[in-house]
């Protein structure tokens, strides 16, 4: 006969899909500890809890395997609880229950308080900004806003994540402030939309005035802009961008494809020639911007002439940091009503051409900055080489500048000035000023 261990339950949060995710989980992390309980990130413990992915098919399939992973060491006597929330768990809640019944509780990305009472702990609603941080030390993600009024015909987020709604410009500088009496130098600021924020609080597009109000948070020396959208692109955050120096040259836009008929029928609100115009008015008004974009390919549609048009835009515009993703084809979305026929193996072969072209003109942009000084941040230790970025790159997506350790004694965390010796098409290499 077994007996009951009185064991203290430790808590792992594993978390999938994007950086909004990371937020969550870091919030729920905050939240945990503040009840005092014993919580990890993706380390071992007895309660597991999976923050989910559910944007495309490729995250779906991962975050699946992972909860059956833990429901089989559930079974084997590993783990004793397995909750599971985040966007899949929020889109296919009925479906889940039906399939992997075991799960303790599933729970969406709006029941929080919910999922704190399953694990034992309160919601205290006073803990803004009180996170706990899963990012190396020196950077963390701010999300400024949550969910999505845009009616984008490919994608599933408002439907896992509901209508826009911004954090007001107060509460966001607690949090800031908190994140840099903690140690933070650089924040990314996130959202599904940025240049949305405000419009429910403020009646007015109001990320400028968010970004005047975080370049006076003491500690803070970087500010990324993450997931901005080309229609309705508040220029006033230009001049601010200009102005001040804590704020990154830096923008991340998604600007999904160029073909006038597929933006039309992914209801983007925009042409190829107001797109154009809106990036040559990025370069005129912050000649040094770092622009990211990413891309679809193989929408429901698309012709060769439409990829053709893509191809050489990509070509002319010379993005300095670019993503090109195959069309998934999502259930209850817009575009889920067209025929996806554009085959697998077309779109694989479309996206890995926008790759080659891009990574070409990477290789190219990088090999001007050969010779050239950069303030870096060093992130870690990897190897034999300290590994930094620039104000023109973000974490995990950018280039990377490497620095030779058996040369130099660098601190993660800390700034430095470097000069780059050589370069490849996404990584740099150079010696300390």
């Amino acid at each position: 006969m077994r007996t009951k261990s009185l064991k203290k339950n430790k808590i792992n949060v594993v978390t999938l899909g994007c950086s909004k995710n990371v937020y969550d989980s870091e919030v729920l992390m905050g939240q945990l500890k503040a009840s005092g309980k014993d919580v990890v990130h993706e380390e071992e413990g007895n309660i597991v809890v999976v923050n989910t992915c559910g944007f495309i098919n490729n995250a779906k399939e991962e975050s699946v395997n992972t909860i059956l992973e833990f429901m089989q060491k559930k079974e084997a006597g590993e783990v004793d609880k397995v909750f599971v929330t985040g966007c899949l768990s929020e889109r296919y809640k009925p479906d889940l229950q039906k399939e992997i019944p075991n799960v303790d509780a599933y729970f969406g990305t709006t029941e929080l308080p919910g999922l704190l009472k399953a694990l034992g702990a309160d919601y205290k609603h006073e803990l803004i900004g009180e996170r706990l941080t899963t990012t190396p030390k020196n950077y963390a993600y701010l999300k400024i806003a949550e969910g999505c009024d845009r009616p984008c015909s490919f994608c599933a987020i408002p439907l896992m994540r509901g209508k826009h709604k911004s954090t007001p410009i107060e509460e966001v500088v607690i949090e800031a402030e908190k994140l840099a009496a903690n140690g933070v130098k650089e924040l990314i600021l996130i959202a599904q939309d940025l240049t949305y924020y405000g419009l429910d609080l403020y009646k007015k597009r109001n990320l400028a005035e968010l970004l005047e109000a975080l370049v006076k948070v003491e500690g803070i020396e970087w500010i990324r802009l993450h997931y901005a959208f080309p229609t309705g692109f508040p220029m006033d955050v230009l001049d601010v961008m200009n102005r001040e120096p804590k704020i990154c040259n830096y923008l991340d836009i998604p600007l999904q494809h160029i073909s006038d008929s597929i933006l039309k029928s992914m209801r983007r609100g925009t042409t190829k020639e107001k797109t154009t115009k809106l990036l040559k008015q990025f370069r005129a008004a912050v000649p040094e911007m770092t622009i990211r974009t990413t891309l679809i390919v193989g929408y429901p549609g698309e012709t060769e002439e439409d990829f053709e048009t893509l191809r050489d835009w990509v070509k002319d515009m010379r993005f300095e940091r670019l993503g090109c993703f195959t069309y998934s084809h999502e259930e209850n979305t817009h575009a889920y009503n067209l025929e996806d026929d554009v085959p697998e193996d077309v779109k694989i072969d479309r996206a890995n051409q926008i790759m080659e072209i891009q990574s070409q003109i990477s290789w190219e942009l990088n090999q001007a900055k050969i010779g050239q000084e950069f303030k870096v941040v060093i992130d870690r230790k990897e190897g034999n080489y300290f590994v930094g970025r620039t104000e023109y790159d973000s974490p995990d997506v950018d280039n990377e500048v490497l620095i030779d350790a058996t040369k130099t004694y660098l601190k993660t965390g800390e700034f430095t000035n470097v000069k780059i010796i050589e370069a490849e098409d996404f990584d740099l290499y150079a010696e300390v000023c």
